[in-house]
C-alpha cells in the first residue's frame, strides 16, 4: 500500500489546529467563507447564496462553483492563499481568547496577581497573567494612587461585553477582594472553620468584618488578626496602609451584634424596635443609647463608625445619649463630692485639734520650764540665805588675837 502524502498546507493546518486546540474543519469551513468573500470583493455584482466553494486539503487549491460551474477566475489560488492564511490566524486568536475567557469565567469572584500596563483614559490595563483585564473608574480606590508596573491584588468581578468582544472587569474596591485576602492570609478561613459573615466597607478608609466560628477551641477574631496582628497586617499592607480593617465577632443575638459592631464604643445600650416591618420592605430601625464620653467613638468621623455598623446588622441605627448612665454618674459624682467634702471638713478639724492641742502642749512645756526655773530660783535663794546665817557662827569660833606688848 503506497504511503500517503500530505502537502506543507495540510500538515501546517494539522500542526497549529493541535497546537491551538483548534478543529480544523471548522478552519476550513472559515477558509471557505473567506475566499467566497474574497471573490465577492472582486466581482461586486455577484450574490454568494448562488455560488459555492471547495478546498483541497492536501494541496490547499480552492475552487469557486456558479451552480456547480467552476468560475474560478484565473491567478485566484494565490489570493486564495492569502486569505486563507489570514483567516486561520485570525480563527487561531479567536479560539485562544475564547479559551482564555472561558477560564476566566471559572474564575469569577476569586483574587489573582496582576501588574499594571498601561491607562486607557480613567480606565487601567491590568496584565493578569493569560490575558489583559480593566479596571474602570468605579472599581479603583478613591485615595490610592497608581503608576505603571505596579503589582497589585484584583478582584475578578465580571465578564462583560465590550467594544472589542468580552471584557474581563477586576476591582479593587468590592468587598470580595478583602474577603479573598482573609482566605489567602488565614489558614482558618480558606479550610472553613472561620466562616466570614458579612463585610461593610469604604475602600481606602475603614472596613468592618464579622467572622464566625462554630468550632470548639477557635478564637474567629484572634485567628484573623494573627499573632501580634501579623495576618491582618499584611492585609492593611495590600492597600499601603490607607484603609483600616476592624475585625468583630459575629452574635447571633442582635443586640449583642450591634454592640460589636458599634466597637470600639461602650457601655452601650441597644432598644430594637418593638414593631418590625422587615417583612413590609421597610428597613429595621434600632434606637442605641451611648454615654456622653463614648457619642463621638460610636458615631465616628464624619459618621463613619455608625454607617459601617448600620451596613454591617442590617439596621438603621438611632444614637441617643443614654440619660439613664448620665443620671447615675451625677449621682455618683455629688455622693462623691459630699463625702469629699465631709472628708476635708474632718481634715480641718482634725488639724484645728491638732494645732490646738499642739499650741496646748507648747504652752504647757513653756509652763513647766518656767516653774522649775523659779524653783531653781527660790532653791539659790534659800542656799544663799543659810550661808549668810552660818557666816557670824564662824566668827564666834575664832580665837581673837592677842595684842603684843
Amino acid at each position: 500500500m503506497p504511503a500517503v502524502q500530505r502537502s506543507e498546507f495540510l500538515l501546517a493546518l494539522n500542526q497549529v489546529a493541535n497546537e491551538r486546540g483548534v478543529d480544523v474543519e471548522v478552519v476550513l469551513d472559515t477558509v471557505k467563507n473567506a475566499i467566497l468573500a474574497a471573490y465577492k470583493k472582486d466581482h461586486p455584482d455577484v450574490e454568494l447564496e448562488e455560488y459555492s466553494t471547495t478546498l483541497d486539503k492536501n494541496t490547499g487549491e480552492a475552487t469557486i462553483f456558479h451552480k456547480k460551474k467552476d468560475v474560478t477566475p484565473p491567478g485566484f489560488g494565490r489570493i486564495a492563499a492569502q486569505t486563507a492564511r489570514q483567516v486561520i490566524l485570525q480563527k487561531i486568536r479567536e479560539k485562544e481568547k475564547e479559551a482564555i475567557i472561558a477560564d476566566y469565567k471559572l474564575r469569577v469572584g476569586t483574587i489573582v496577581n496582576g501588574m499594571i500596563l498601561r491607562f486607557a483614559g480613567p480606565n487601567i490595563i491590568v496584565d493578569i497573567g493569560k490575558t489583559e483585564a480593566l479596571m474602570p473608574i468605579p472599581e479603583q480606590i478613591p485615595n490610592e494612587k497608581y503608576h505603571l508596573n505596579q503589582r497589585l491584588a484584583v478582584f475578578i468581578s465580571e465578564i462583560r461585553e465590550g467594544l472589542k468582544g468580552d471584557e474581563i472587569i477586576v476591582s479593587r474596591s468590592n468587598n470580595g477582594l478583602l474577603e479573598g485576602l482573609f482566605k489567602r492570609e488565614v489558614p482558618e478561613v480558606a479550610k472553613g472553620s472561620v466562616v466570614i459573615k458579612n463585610i461593610a466597607r469604604e475602600a481606602g478608609i475603614r472596613s468592618k468584618v464579622a467572622v464566625f466560628s462554630n468550632q470548639q477551641g477557635i478564637d474567629p477574631v484572634g485567628s484573623c488578626v494573627g499573632q501580634r496582628g501579623v495576618r491582618v497586617q499584611a492585609i492593611i499592607q495590600e492597600f499601603g496602609g490607607i484603609e483600616k480593617i476592624d475585625i468583630i465577632q459575629w452574635q447571633e443575638n442582635v443586640k449583642d451584634y450591634i454592640t460589636q459592631a458599634l466597637s470600639p464604643a461602650k457601655r452601650v445600650r441597644v432598644e430594637l424596635d418593638k414593631n418590625p416591618s422587615a417583612s413590609s420592605g421597610q428597613e429595621k430601625v434600632a434606637r442605641v443609647f451611648v454615654p456622653v464620653e463614648e457619642l463621638s467613638l460610636a458615631i465616628g468621623r464624619d459618621g463613619q463608625n455608625v454607617r459601617l455598623a448600620s451596613k454591617l446588622t442590617g439596621y438603621r441605627l438611632e444614637i441617643e445619649e443614654d440619660k439613664a448612665i448620665v443620671a447615675e454618674v451625677s449621682k455618683e459624682s455629688s455622693s462623691a463630692k459630699v463625702s469629699t467634702d465631709a472628708k476635708v471638713v474632718m481634715d480641718k478639724s482634725e488639724g484645728q485639734r491638732e494645732k490646738v492641742s499642739k499650741t496646748s502642749k507648747e504652752e504647757g512645756e513653756k509652763t513647766e520650764v518656767k516653774v522649775e526655773e523659779k524653783k531653781k530660783e527660790k532653791k539659790v535663794e534659800k542656799v544663799k540665805v543659810e550661808t549668810k546665817k552660818e557666816e557670824p557662827k564662824e566668827k564666834k569660833d575664832e580665837v581673837p588675837e592677842i595684842p603684843k606688848a
